[in-house]
């Protein structure tokens, strides 16, 4: 059943056009922030280190954004082992550059590894390196679409 499963998703692969590539990119920056995003917060809140705060938020970003993909492909009325395989395909190699190019921005940004949640330099350099994150993805996402992996298998499940 798997294998027809699996062949079903590569059936009808999405359009590799920009637009399709840009809205994989946004499905994956939403839970890619959520994650971030949290895992920033917490860590700051509770005075950790940059290195404990960054894992963390790497972790809650993969996690979130599997879940993201995990619920749609669920959704479709497939088992939980063949819906974790499709996130997993779909999503890692996309999360993977983006918490990259996110993590790298705040790193190299100076002092925004310090700053504190009222820091307008906490809020800013966050949401300017998860926009940077979006646009160093896309082109990621739109050449493993048109090579009907990444987000194109998620989309054979929606139909």
């Amino acid at each position: 059943m798997q294998h027809e499963e699996h062949a079903h998703a590569h059936h009808h692969p999405a359009a590799a056009t920009w637009s399709t590539a840009a809205q994989a990119t946004l499905h994956c920056l939403t839970g890619c922030a959520v994650g971030e995003v949290l895992g920033m917060v917490i860590g700051t809140a509770f005075g950790w280190g940059n290195v404990a705060t960054t894992v963390l938020a790497i972790v809650l970003a993969f996690f979130f954004g599997y879940s993201l993909t995990l619920r749609g492909v669920l959704r479709a009325g497939v088992d939980f082992r063949t819906a974790f395989r499709v996130a997993l395909a779909a999503d890692t190699l996309s999360i993977a550059v983006m918490e990259l190019i996110d993590n790298g921005v705040i790193v190299l940004w100076p002092d925004a590894m310090n700053a504190q949640l009222a820091d307008l330099l906490f809020w800013g350099s966050l949401a300017i390196s998860l926009a940077l994150a979006f646009f160093a993805t896309t082109p990621v996402n739109k050449w493993m679409i048109g090579r009907g992996k990444g987000h194109a298998v998620v989309h054979g499940y929606h139909h």
